[in-house]
């Protein structure tokens, strides 16, 4: 494992262990050239599913894209890192779980709108604002009596 600090591609493992509910292992690491410590994970490689967008097209799902799409709905919000980090993996682990060779864009995109409901409510209109493409001031009035009428 290559060095994050100085490169070296040598280094030895200080301490394993289990992470996200068995699914990644953590290693945390010592350079044997500048002695310096990082933190490595492991995790299971899936057989890739793809994601069917509104237009028919067809991609690799990318749970970085999830953690982009969450970490914009954020910003300036109080949801820490560690948060987005599990609404990504919750959000993942859903969409492995449900053993589809393929899922449609829209059910990633309400999947991170029911964990953003949860978590923030700012973030979640801002994600929905921009997920269901609002065009106009009535959608946010509607979303927003939609979400009062959930809390009810």
């Amino acid at each position: 494992m290559k060095c994050t600090y100085c490169g070296h591609t040598e280094s030895k493992v200080i301490d394993s262990r289990s992470a996200d509910e068995g699914t990644r292992i953590r290693r945390r690491r010592e350079c044997l050239e500048c002695g310096k410590r990082f933190t490595t994970y492991e995790v299971i490689e899936y057989t890739p599913i793809l994601v069917v967008k509104t237009d028919g097209a067809r991609q690799p799902f990318d749970p970085a894209k999830v953690k982009k799409g969450l970490v914009k709905a954020c910003e300036k919000r109080p949801v820490s890192m560690q948060d987005i980090d599990d609404m990504t993996y919750r959000v993942e682990k859903q969409i492995y779980g449900a053993l589809n060779d393929e899922v449609l864009s829209s059910y990633i995109g309400e999947l991170v709108m029911k964990e953003l409901k949860d978590k923030d409510h700012i973030a979640y209109v801002r994600f929905a604002s921009v997920y269901r493409q609002f065009s106009d001031l009535t959608n946010f009035m509607d979303l927003i009596r939609e979400f009062e009428e959930s809390k009810k």
